[in-house]
């Protein structure tokens, strides 16, 4: 009920910030190498992006493997991975628990009961996400059940813990071109993954958001987590600004999916009283 409670409100605030979003893009300057920048003189990465890899079902290198019978079209793309060394650090506990995970992955993976994806997931979903960007605040809105991440650039500090959210508190500060975000304050319920990649509520994210081009971005996300890895270890693809001329963010309302689906099936124990 929470997580659709909370769909809810994202979206409300998704609405806001799309009425919000002609007048931030209207002050574009040109500046740089290629780069549009904003009156303020920082790189403008405002707009539609998206990935264009396998990510989502794996951040390591995968092969390509059919759907079930029934819906062959579900089928497993393959991918090269994202992890820069191509291995993930686990503890040997951590790493047995990686390997239950992917097998049970099609009932375990918090994307099949439509929770947000957490961060980094959420850059990689194939799905589209919009940037709207002020001196002060960066907004990214996502697609995927209208999640929207809050970005302070204000010199602001995280707030004290422990809090465990789903996304985290993000905190942004500007290297040259580059938009630094540190992110804390996770709950342990989140994947990087279809394949069973996890961490813990000691999840620790730096992402760098670094213009390459006009329509080009390099993202990177550096990965600490003492409870789990055995050091840091980081990934990084590029993002692609939409060309598109009418691209908008479209809808994707995966808490009503699965209820229509639960509600439809006679087994289903989702509608059960406590």
């Amino acid at each position: 009920m929470h997580s659709r409670v909370a769909g809810c409100v994202v979206g409300v605030v998704a609405t806001a910030f799309f009425s919000l979003a002609p007048a931030m893009a209207g002050g574009q300057v040109a500046g740089g190498p290629g780069l549009l920048r904003t009156p303020d003189g920082r790189p403008d990465m405002s707009g539609i992006w998206q990935v264009m890899n396998g990510a989502a079902w794996n951040i390591q290198d995968q092969n390509a493997a059919p759907g079930p019978h029934s819906a062959p079209w579900l089928g497993i793309p393959a991918n090269r991975g994202v992890v820069e060394g191509g291995e993930i650090p686990y503890q040997p506990w951590a790493r047995a628990k990686k390997e239950e995970n992917y097998k049970n992955r099609l009932t375990l993976d918090p994307e099949v009961n439509c929770y947000l994806p957490g961060v980094p997931r959420i850059m990689y979903m194939p799905l589209p996400f919009q940037i709207i960007q002020t001196p002060t605040y960066i907004g990214i809105l996502f697609e995927y059940v209208h999640a929207i991440r809050h970005i302070y650039v204000d010199g602001s500090p995280h707030p004290e813990g422990p809090i465990e959210w789903w996304m985290g508190d993000s905190r942004g500060r500007w290297e040259g071109n580059t938009l630094v975000v540190d992110v804390i304050h996770f709950n342990d319920l989140t994947w990087f993954d279809r394949a069973g990649n996890f961490h813990s509520s000691a999840l620790h994210v730096i992402e760098r958001y670094t213009p390459t081009g006009p329509d080009h971005m390099l993202y990177e996300a550096t990965i600490e987590d003492p409870s789990v890895f055995t050091r840091p270890w980081k990934i990084s693809m590029p993002l692609y600004r939409r060309q598109e001329r009418d691209t908008e963010l479209l809808e994707y309302q995966c808490h009503a999916y699965l209820l229509e689906q639960e509600w439809n099936n006679p087994s289903s124990t989702l509608f059960e009283q406590p």
